[in-house]
């Protein structure tokens, strides 16, 4: 990791000392307080397009990752929230970046995650009729898999 992202980390973590930023620069943020810092990551830091929203099923919980950035300096961040897998829920970045919009429809398709304050949260991938989130580690499949 270079001296320039060292140092972007250090204010990040001196402003946001809630935050745990690792060893290879993962910013793990607790779930109540994700608005906040993504809004000052835009704000006050030029985080000014968000890359990609994704998110893994751990059985135990649910991670949701973003990926925001500087465009004109193609400068990256790896967030994390970890979520409860029963309840999963986090307040929707659309608001912040309008570019999470369908990010945030396609999780909450295929895994099930609600995204609190989303415009138009509902499926985009599969009829709005199908039953389950197929990326869930519960998921009953109906048809063959090949092992």
């Amino acid at each position: 990791m270079g001296n320039q992202n060292n140092d972007l980390l250090a204010k990040i973590k001196a402003k946001h000392p809630q935050v745990e930023i690792t060893e290879n620069g993962h910013i793990h943020v607790p779930v109540n307080h994700l608005v906040d810092f993504m809004r000052d990551l835009k704000d006050n830091f030029g985080f000014n397009y968000l890359t990609n929203l994704t998110a893994t099923d751990y059985k135990d919980y649910m991670t949701v990752v973003y990926n925001p950035c500087i465009a004109e300096r193609a400068e990256m961040l790896h967030v994390i929230v970890k979520i409860d897998r029963d309840n999963p829920q986090v307040p929707s970045m659309v608001p912040i970046w309008g570019g999470a919009n369908w990010q945030e429809r396609e999780v909450y398709d295929l895994l099930g995650i609600n995204f609190i304050g989303h415009p138009d949260l509902r499926r985009i991938l599969l009829a709005p009729d199908w039953e389950g989130h197929p990326l869930r580690k519960d998921y009953e499949w109906e048809t063959y898999r090949e092992e």
